[in-house]
């Protein structure tokens, strides 16, 4: 498994919530686990208690995604650097599920986090795969979903770092939206030509008489 696949833990906790439509999945300890997908393991460590917890962290977490969104790259890395201190992990090196042709483990780095609850475990991996996205990628790969009003995050993977939404239903809602925009200027223009065209007319009209 690739240290970066665990940036989407990330994603997936702060899209957890819609701030702008009042939209918040994150409401029991059922879907506490089920962001822990398919690590049962981890998921089965989540009580109760962690829906508050989880809760505090994607508050952080969302907080990385709008520092990079506005551009300041020093305070998205301070504040992922806050929850690294708070949230280590340990990398080590494993060959579960993983193997080749001859049975032989296809050896990878793992990050086996120490939690004293599920928060800790998630938050750990969260952050430090956003910050092995945030290093190899560069800052500005972090972004927020520009389809008013979602503001979802989202990991820009593009070869030509072009990425503006969240996913193909928010592109293609904002596409829709522009155009429609395009068409009432259009028309407004057409209109405010043509009541000029018709003073124009009534001026010259009231001169020859």
């Amino acid at each position: 498994m690739e240290l970066a696949y665990y940036s989407d833990y990330a994603v997936r906790l702060v899209n957890s919530e819609e701030p702008a439509r009042g939209k918040d999945s994150l409401t029991s300890v059922e879907a506490v686990r089920d962001l822990f997908g398919g690590n049962q393991s981890a998921a089965r460590r989540a009580t109760d208690a962690d829906v508050t917890r989880f809760r505090s962290v994607r508050a952080r977490l969302r907080a990385v995604f709008e520092a990079a969104d506005l551009g300041d790259e020093t305070l998205a890395v301070d504040l992922l650097n806050s929850l690294l201190l708070e949230f280590p992990v340990s990398p080590q090196i494993s060959g579960h599920d993983f193997r080749d042709d001859d049975g032989r483990p296809l050896w990878h780095m793992h990050l086996a986090d120490h939690p004293s609850n599920a928060t800790a475990g998630y938050a750990a991996i969260a952050a430090m795969g956003l910050a092995f996205h945030l290093t190899e990628y560069g800052v500005d790969r972090l972004g927020l979903c520009e389809a008013s009003p979602c503001r979802n995050a989202y990991l820009d993977t593009s070869t030509n770092r072009s990425r503006r939404y969240c996913s193909d239903r928010c592109a293609t809602r904002a596409n829709v939206a522009a155009y429609r925009a395009r068409k009432r200027l259009e028309a407004d223009r057409t209109a405010g030509t043509g009541l000029a065209a018709d003073s124009a007319q009534r001026t010259t009209a009231s001169g020859e008489r």
